[in-house]
């Protein structure tokens, strides 16, 4: 038994496991997004947002750039969806 595989997978479902989250990964879930957009979309503010994209960021969830002063979020992790539309 590999326990670092259930663990990395542990850290995916903990990294989705709040409702603005599921809400981000389903406004991006069609391609990369404008973190201003991303906000107010799911209806917070950006430090509150940047929170949470750093959490699915270092879970592997999302991947982030930055072009100028604009900062861009994408799914890295495309299965993640799957497990969502089950829910």
């Amino acid at each position: 038994m590999n326990l670092q595989i259930y663990e990395k997978q542990a850290d995916v479902a903990k990294a989705m496991a709040h409702p603005v989250r599921v809400a981000t990964l389903e406004f991006v879930k069609d391609g990369e997004q404008c973190v201003c957009d991303i906000a107010e979309a799911v209806g917070t503010e950006r430090s509150n947002l940047s929170k949470h994209l750093s959490v699915m960021v270092n879970a592997g969830v999302l991947a982030s750039r930055k072009e100028g002063l604009k900062a861009f979020s994408r799914i890295k992790t495309p299965c993640v969806m799957k497990f969502s539309d089950c829910l």
